[in-house]
């Protein structure tokens, strides 16, 4: 079990090996398929069909149960707390809609003002992500048969059909670094320690 210090200290590693990715507006790429909303304080998958790629569906378009099942039991880059991006707005009202311009929700957040794209589409600027699709359930129900959606093809955040086959795309709260296996800790802190030892050697500062 990892705890907040030792996630502090990879973090530290991977800062001073450089290996860190640039940022691009307020998304920022944590590495591992791992990208940093600084707007929201959640953190997406780079992937937006990673259930497809991972092999866990043919194509990745499920109804929104078989969605919601999906993101609760992620488990990536040693986190477990995956989600489906919620429809209401940051402060927790709405959900807007159904219609364009909902930039309080999280996939309209990204899709409007992080990646810049416009009202009716099309979606021109996909940022640092891959395997983007038309169209994500969310999290967030709508009525009995219905939960809200977002037309990633379009930017319309609008209801849909529960058994309809959307696709899902992971996220979740807060800033994540992908977290390394015991030996690479291990290898990581004895690289270190041998540099520090050489730099006493030599007298280098």
């Amino acid at each position: 079990m990892f705890t907040p210090k030792i996630l502090k200290l990879w973090t530290a590693l991977l800062l001073i090996l450089g290996l860190t990715a640039t940022s691009q507006a307020a998304l920022i790429d944590r590495g591992s398929g791992l990208i940093y909303d600084t707007d929201f304080d959640i953190t997406w998958l780079q992937d937006a069909n990673y259930a497809k790629t991972s092999g866990y569906d043919a194509d990745g378009a499920m109804n929104w149960s078989g969605a919601m099942t999906w993101a609760d039991g992620l488990v990536y880059g040693g986190y477990n707390d995956w989600r489906l991006p919620t429809s209401l707005n940051q402060n927790g009202s709405g959900p807007c809609g159904p219609g364009y311009d909902c930039t309080g929700s999280e996939m309209g957040h990204l899709y409007y003002t992080e990646l810049g794209n416009p009202a009716g589409g099309p979606l021109t600027n996909t940022g640092p992500f891959t395997n983007l699709q038309p169209y994500y359930w969310s999290g967030t129900d709508f009525s009995s048969g219905y939960a809200w959606a977002f037309y990633l093809s379009g930017g319309l955040q609008t209801g849909g059909p529960k058994g309809d086959g959307f696709y899902a795309w992971a996220v979740r709260p807060g800033d994540s670094a992908a977290v390394p296996e015991p030996g690479t800790l291990l290898l990581l802190g004895s690289g270190l320690a041998g540099m520090a030892a050489w730099r006493k050697r030599t007298g280098k500062r």
